[in-house]
Formats: structure tokens, C-alpha cells, sequence
């Protein structure tokens, strides 16, 4: 590994499980730091998870590339206790149990600090270490809908969230940046810290303009618009004639008229401050009327915020996918199976430049 790497020398130990803490350690390692993912016996629970090949899952094998595999059984107080020296020598600590959990097995982040004060400790959580929901169990889709956001889900039509934005959004990238953060305060001071990351906490950042119109109501401001939520024909997902989608995004003027002329809406219908719903309707039909290889080709020509809904496998062989290298590294599996590995929103120069690396393995 290059040592001018940006976390060449640092070491992390990883003792997070499923989504948002490996994640975050997975980034760490792909910018040069040497993590060591800490498992009980049978391993953590994401070992299990499916698809597998050879007896090792692939999405654990994704998160936890190129990381080294330690095993400890935290009932045991003497393997905890030989977890000492690892401590001593180690940068960063990343913790995903429930809050008091580590603080039980003597891992607390008193109890680390006293063997190593220059150590940053992050603790992941849904909803923090303090608090009256401190103890609450959940998953990314209960944060989700704790902050508030799944409110403005059409009842008659609820739907899943497509992407962790609790888990990456709110535990992965909040930890990344303040592990980063305390790495710089720690050169002024000299000093470890603790991080506390509620992962529901950033729910509310990704509801930013939910609150400046919850707030702007409730201070009289001026409204000129329905809300972030209100149905207009410019920023919608329309059915095609063969059930794929068109998401279209034209807000802006300039967007909106091409977009009204690519799809051919008539004239007496672009104002859409006349009457939004007549407007969305007639654009519906519009775009119901023909199948997705139709509008593609009109709408990549027009340029105007508006696109089909790519499927995972035309998204995949996207040429301009291919040709920023998202997926040329590898993540190597058992019986001399390669996957690529999961793309990171890391600069390239930043990143170490094996392409093939394997995950930890459990002992025996």
C-alpha cells in the first residue's frame, strides 16, 4: 500500500456489524488506513446474508474489503483483556451496539481512553448514546419515519424508501466526517474524542426544505409555492405505454418549456400555475401513450431534466458508468470468484490502488 496515502499508518478497529459502521471502515481502508474488523466466533450477522458463493456472502464481502478479520468472544473476559495492545496502538475505534453495550464488556469509551487518550472513538447508533429513544431498537426505515419523512408518502400507495438513507446517509458519511474532523483536531490537541452519531439525527438535514416550510408557516412568511411536496407536473414520475417510467425534474423555465415541447403538450397547457393538475394529467397521457425506447431518444436530445427510470442492469453497461471506473476494482470471493466492488464517492488519487482484494475470512 502507498504510504502517501491520506490514512496511511493509521489503524481502525472495526467493530461494527451490517451497514452503516463497515461501510465507513470500508472507506476508511480504501484511503490507506489499516482496519481490523473485530467479529464473535460465528461472525457477524451479515455472513449470513444471501447471495453466497463458496460460503461467503457477498454483500459482507462488498462492505468489508480489505480488511483484516480478528475474532474475539466478548464473554470472555480474557479475550477482551488481550484486546489491549490492539487498543494501545489503534487511531480509531468504530461501535455500532445499542448505547452501554461496549461500556459492559469493558469497552466503554472511558475504559479505552485510559490505555489510549489520543484514540477517536465513534459510536454509531439510531438514535444516539442519550436520550429517551437512546434504547429504542430500529432499522433504517424507523429512522426514516421517526424524522418525519415518510409523512408525505400518498397513503392509498405507500413505498418502500429505494436507498439506506438512515444507514449511509445518516451513520456511514456523518462517522466519515467527523472521524476526519477529530484526526485534525487531534493534531492541534494532541487528544482522542468521542463521536456520538445518531443516525436519525441527519433525517432531519435530509429534510431541509420540509423545515423551511414547516418554519416558514409557522412564522408567517411568505409562501409563494404549495411545498416541497405539492404535486407538480414538473417534478414527477410518469408511466410509459410499457409500465417503465419517465422522471422528469424540468423545474427550472427554461427545462419546462423544452421538455413541454419534446413531450408535445399543447400550448393552452404549459402554464402550469393555471392549473397543475389538468396540466400533469394531460402530460400523463402524453407520456402514456408511447413506450420507454420512444421518449429515450426524445428526451436525451431535448437535455431537459428529464430521463427514463434505468433499470440496475442498463445503469451497470451505462458507457459513461464504464468510463469513470466505477466498478473496475474487485472484491475477491471464495474458489477464485471476483465481484466488483462496491463504488465509494472517494477521488481516485485518495484511494490505495490494489484492484482485487479479498475480505476476512473466519478462523477454522
Amino acid at each position: 500500500m502507498s504510504p502517501t496515502l491520506p490514512l496511511s499508518g493509521l489503524v481502525v478497529l472495526d467493530f461494527s456489524t451490517l451497514l452503516p459502521g463497515p461501510l465507513a471502515a470500508l472507506m476508511l481502508a480504501e484511503a490507506g488506513a489499516e482496519v481490523i474488523k473485530i467479529e464473535r466466533p460465528d461472525g457477524e450477522s451479515m455472513r449470513g446474508f444471501s447471495p453466497q458463493i463458496g460460503g461467503t456472502a457477498m454483500p459482507f464481502a462488498m462492505l468489508n474489503r480489505g480488511k483484516q478479520g480478528y475474532v474475539v468472544d466478548f464473554k470472555d473476559k480474557a479475550q477482551v483483556e488481550a484486546l489491549r495492545p490492539l487498543i494501545a496502538r489503534a487511531d480509531i475505534l468504530i461501535e455500532q451496539f445499542r448505547p452501554g453495550v461496549m461500556a459492559r464488556h469493558g469497552l466503554g469509551y472511558d475504559d479505552v481512553k485510559a490505555i489510549n487518550p489520543r484514540l477517536i472513538y465513534c459510536s454509531i447508533s439510531g438514535y444516539g448514546q442519550e436520550g429517551p429513544r437512546a434504547q429504542e431498537a430500529g432499522h433504517d426505515l424507523n429512522f426514516v419515519a421517526t424524522a418525519g419523512l415518510l409523512a408525505d408518502t400518498p397513503v392509498a400507495n405507500p413505498a418502500l424508501p429505494p436507498v439506506h438513507a438512515a444507514d449511509i446517509g445518516g451513520g456511514t458519511m456523518p462517522a466519515v466526517i467527523n472521524i476526519l474532523l477529530a484526526l485534525l483536531q487531534r493534531d492541534k490537541t494532541g487528544q482522542g474524542c468521542r463521536i456520538d452519531i445518531g443516525m436519525t439525527d441527519a433525517m432531519f438535514t435530509f429534510g431541509w426544505l420540509n423545515l423551511a416550510y414547516h418554519w416558514g408557516r409557522a412564522a408567517s412568511a411568505t409562501i409563494t409555492h404549495a411545498g416541497p411536496t405539492a404535486e407538480s407536473p414538473r417534478y414527477r414520475l410518469y408511466p410509459t405505454a410499457d409500465d417503465r417510467l419517465v422522471a422528469c425534474g424540468s423545474l427550472e423555465d427554461k427545462f419546462w418549456e423544452t421538455f413541454c415541447t419534446a413531450v408535445g403538450l399543447p400550448e393552452d397547457l404549459q402554464d402550469d400555475t393555471k392549473d397543475p393538475a389538468a396540466t400533469g394529467a394531460a402530460i400523463a397521457a402524453l407520456v402514456r401513450s408511447q413506450p420507454a425506447s420512444h421518449w429515450g431518444p426524445i428526451l436525451k436530445a431535448a437535455n431537459c431534466c428529464a430521463t427514463v427510470v434505468a433499470t440496475l442492469e442498463e445503469a451497470l453497461a451505462d458507457p459513461h458508468f464504464v468510463n469513470r471506473g466505477l466498478f473496475r476494482r474487485r472484491v475477491a470471493l471464495a474458489e477464485g470468484v471476483e465481484i466488483p466492488a462496491l463504488p465509494l464517492p472517494l477521488a481516485e488519487g485518495f484511494r490505495r490502488p490494489e484492484t482485487v482484494l479479498p475480505a476476512p475470512k473466519l478462523p477454522g
